[in-house]
């Protein structure tokens, strides 16, 4: 087994430092000797024989279940090596992803009632978990970085600014949040922007922090929270906005997606879909993330989101990628996390603080090292909605910024 290890992960991993020692004790380094030195050790042979047939599911496992320790560094610097690496996967795990992307379709038949199972899984988690590491407004998407030293808590405000700036949101206009979380977005747009919003999500946990929010807000004849999927909602609408929801709607569905956003939409209205999106064409989901954090989620390629929206006959106005701005909260997610990691340790056991903490930390490195990006598309029906040049996005965001001066409320820390 140690001999197997070693030529694997040897033929694997050409960048970066990594020494291993085995479950029998036996120890070797690997990659180019660029970088930290990072050292690994295998608890168990179980783990390595894991790791050997199915890397992308095995490593996760092992790590989640204690027979995978890093002994110098962190989990996060084993990953950015292994995610930095000429190949995007090992020759030996490339069966396993032929046959995931085979089932894809399977795996993604995110139907009403699983669609409410796969939200249930993630969504409805101790609402206390989230905030041991989120913003203060519990924004659980990629944050807008304007300034290389903005703060979590600025980067997510900006976000909603840029995103309420592009869907030019006027006072009284009727607004639709897709997958509206825990209601910071719905609120900006009825509080700042004037909107009229109704959000609708899937996760019971979800809509009454939200709900409740509102409420406390004075904001209830101008916020509303709905338990539906929005496949069912009543329209139409004069913006529509869905941020960090479309990553669950599955490839099988973006058609049902775009034709039933073309139908609630106003013949002046505006859509901006913002999701994490893939520059490398289409994929499959990674079999850890599929099996433990995200259910029924599958990221999209540009290449597979604009045929749908063309063959609903939706016009893409704006589109813009955002890059490391994902990274850069992930990186800040884990290490508010980690700062709170023993508050997780006790809302569950230690098993799930290694789950998040390798979840968080796989996610970052994935955006740091390979082809992942989030993409922000501006949707109308016809031309001339939207100003021709890209210019009014500034002057928006200026004009919300002087609108917030008199409504922000004073930052709380996460979990405050």
């Amino acid at each position: 087994m140690d001999r197997l290890l070693r030529s694997f992960l040897s033929q694997f991993i050409r960048r970066g430092s990594l020494t291993v020692t085995t479950a029998n004790g036996s120890k070797f380094t690997v990659g180019g000797g660029t970088g930290n030195p990072i050292a690994v050790r295998f608890v168990t042979s179980d783990a390595e024989r894991k790791i050997l047939i199915n890397p992308e599911l095995g490593l996760g496992e092992a790590y989640m279940n204690g027979e995978f320790l890093v002994e110098r560094g962190n989990i996060a610097d084993v990953l950015a090596i292994l995610l930095d690496q000429p190949e995007l996967l090992p020759h030996w795990a490339k069966p396993w992803w032929h046959l995931r992307y085979l089932v894809r379709h399977i795996r993604q038949f995110n139907a009403r009632a699983r669609s409410r199972r796969n939200v249930a899984h993630h969504y409805d988690l101790d609402a206390r978990l989230y905030s041991l590491f989120l913003d203060a407004d519990k924004q659980y998407s990629c944050a807008y970085f304007e300034t290389p030293d903005a703060t979590l808590d600025d980067a997510q405000l900006a976000k909603k600014r840029h995103v309420s700036a592009k869907l030019l949101v006027r006072p009284g206009q009727r607004v639709l949040d897709i997958g509206s979380g825990w209601g910071g977005l719905g609120l900006y747009l009825a509080e700042i922007a004037g909107a009229d919003v109704t959000g609708v999500t899937l996760s019971t946990e979800q809509l009454q922090i939200a709900n409740t929010r509102a409420a406390e807000k004075g904001l209830t004849h101008r916020a509303r929270f709905l338990l539906q999927d929005y496949r069912d909602i009543p329209g139409p609408f004069d913006r529509i906005v869905s941020v960090g929801m479309f990553e669950h709607v599955g490839a099988r569905f973006y058609e049902t997606y775009f034709q039933r956003c073309a139908e609630l939409l106003s013949d002046d209205g505006v859509m901006l879909l913002h999701s994490i999106g893939r520059s490398q064409g289409p994929d499959s989901t990674n079999p850890w993330i599929a099996k433990y954090i995200f259910p029924g989620g599958y990221i999209p390629s540009l290449s597979e989101v604009l045929p749908a929206i063309e063959n609903a006959g939706l016009l893409v106005c704006d589109i813009e990628i955002l890059r490391l701005h994902y990274a850069e909260t992930l990186k800040a997610w884990r290490e508010r996390f980690m700062a709170r990691r023993e508050e997780a340790v006790q809302l569950y056991d230690e098993r799930f603080a290694l789950m998040w903490e390798f979840y968080l930390a796989a996610s970052e490195m994935t955006f740091r090292k390979q082809g992942m990006m989030n993409f922000q598309i501006q949707l109308t029906k016809h031309q001339g909605v939207v100003p021709m040049t890209r210019d009014y996005i500034a002057h928006e965001e200026a004009r919300l910024r002087a609108l917030e001066g008199g409504a922000k409320p004073k930052l709380r820390l996460a979990g405050e």
